[in-house]
């Protein structure tokens, strides 16, 4: 195992491990802010305890996020320099943009609204958790337009041995930006009614089988509110997630069939393609050091990839070894036979480098029924939380309830990083799709026991923080709804700031 692999193995588990928190932060900052606006509009003080209490795990998830994020840039400088210096120029700038326009609002904001519930009105303060929440979408934004470059790298010229940016706007109208946009903010969205509809579940059967016999615990109404109010965001956001990711898998259909074949395990081109629920492939590398992709077992529906990936049940949908005989003939193209300025332009270059064009399919076609499953299984849950609820209806306190309710969470949350796994992995071997080989771009000058010995030392650390949060959440949750009553807006000036959880 030489420095370039394990360099992918400590990114691959530090950026899963921190896109953990990222869809956390990024969906429950809009759900405490509308439960804080709840409050502001009924005056109802359970919206105002409710609004405390899922801030508490906002914030918990927010500084364990901050802390895994920064290993992420410094993985880039570290094992990665030919990369950034290759990409340098284009990666930079929304990078830059994210730290200095999203993360400084996202960070300002955030300690406005913690440390200013007696200073401030209930509406500006409630502006400043919106405010919160929108500079974590930018962030996402910014972050998404750099990924959608290494997938699509459109608007970029070849110059002087580097990659430079020629039309800035192309980051933000990229395909590829618009696609992972839509399908990661509500995917966000479902973590956090996950979380919300999970959290408020439990303890709505917890608190039902406290109460004495024939009354009613003062917090069952309210848990019973937020509970649907998780499972309505849950729903609504996954139906979202959906349309979006039909989109997603049509401009991966086009700019990179490769990735889509692989992920269907299509071998073979074939028109009216059928999607293959479940699968089994092998693959080996030939004499040329080329993979060759066998199938041991597949179960399809037929029709349904033509469908997902052209909304026609007769398109043509192109194969694994038809894409590979493609490449090896005339290099990358897209569906329809074209490639971008970049990747035009540095095809001479890349003639010269052996590139074995497959990605591992087992991971690709795996990641996206998991992604799927966990997804079917999250609105399954949503939608039991729903009827159970109706009519001032209370759910059964069992421990097969509390075991689901405890696991809802989670459901989402591990879609997500399947998600991403996709993304990555099928994009391989590609750090820059269709330009620079991934094992072209890592530090020439890092040596094996270097990294090996960083991602151990990542991979403790990030042990502990996952134990802490863990146990955290766990402590707060098991501690309830806190006692509160509405702030009372100071006007002494020199009054020290207080921390209000």
């Amino acid at each position: 195992m030489d420095a370039q692999v394990l360099a992918r193995w400590q990114f691959g588990i530090t950026t899963v491990y921190h896109f953990f928190f990222v869809p956390v932060t990024l969906g429950t900052a809009w759900l405490v802010a509308v439960m804080e606006t709840r409050w502001l509009r009924t005056k109802d003080v359970q919206w105002l305890r409710m609004t405390k209490f899922f801030a508490k795990l906002f914030l918990i998830n927010f500084a364990a996020g901050v802390v895994t994020g920064i290993v992420q840039e410094f993985q880039f400088g570290m094992n990665w320099s030919e990369y950034s210096r290759f990409f340098g120029d284009i990666f930079g700038a929304p990078l830059a943009l994210e730290a200095l326009v999203a993360f400084f609002l996202e960070s300002t904001f955030i300690g406005i609204w913690i440390f200013g519930w007696d200073r401030l009105s209930g509406p500006v303060h409630n502006l400043m958790i919106y405010l919160t929440a929108l500079g974590g979408t930018l962030s996402a934004i910014f972050i998404l337009a750099a990924n959608s470059f290494m997938q699509n790298p459109a608007g970029a010229t070849y110059n002087n041995g580097r990659a430079e940016l020629v039309d800035f706007t192309m980051l933000f109208t990229n395909p590829f930006f618009i696609a992972a946009f839509t399908h990661q903010i509500p995917a966000a969205l479902m973590v956090a009614g996950g979380l919300v509809a999970g959290v408020a579940g439990w303890k709505l059967a917890k608190v039902v089988k406290e109460a004495p016999e024939g009354t009613v615990h003062p917090d069952a109404a309210i848990w019973r509110k937020t509970a649907k109010m998780g499972a309505y965001v849950l729903l609504a956001a996954s139906i979202a997630v959906m349309g979006s990711g039909h989109y997603q898998a049509q401009v991966g259909a086009k700019f990179q069939p490769m990735k889509l074949a692989a992920s269907e395990g299509l071998l073979d081109t074939q028109k009216a393609a059928g999607f293959a629920i479940v699968g089994v492939y092998t693959q080996q590398r030939d004499a040329q050091g080329i993979t060759r992709v066998t199938e041991v077992f597949s179960w399809e529906v037929p029709y349904l990839l033509s469908i997902l990936a052209f909304n026609d049940p007769n398109a043509e949908v192109q194969g694994i070894n038809d894409l590979t005989e493609q490449y090896l003939t005339d290099g990358h193209r897209a569906w329809d036979g074209s490639r971008n300025q970049l990747q035009e332009e540095f095809s001479s270059e890349l003639a010269q480098l052996s590139v074995d064009p497959v990605p591992n399919v087992m991971v690709s076609f795996w990641s996206f029924r998991l992604m799927m499953g966990l997804g079917f299984v999250s609105m399954g849950i949503a939608l039991l939380i729903l009827w159970f609820t109706r009519k001032g209806g209370t759910p059964p306190s069992n421990n097969l309830w509390k075991y689901t309710m405890a696991t809802l969470p989670f459901f989402p949350l591990i879609a997500n990083s399947f998600g991403w796994i996709l993304t990555e992995m099928g994009r391989q071997p590609w750090i820059i799709y269709g330009v620079l080989p991934t094992w072209t771009a890592n530090s020439p000058n890092v040596s094996v026991a270097a990294v090996l010995t960083s991602m151990i030392a990542y991979t403790l650390a990030y042990g502990v923080i996952a134990v802490i949060v863990l146990k955290l959440f766990f402590t707060y949750i098991a501690k309830g709804l806190p006692d509160v009553s509405p702030p009372k807006v100071r006007t002494n000036d020199d009054a020290p700031l207080s921390f209000a959880y």
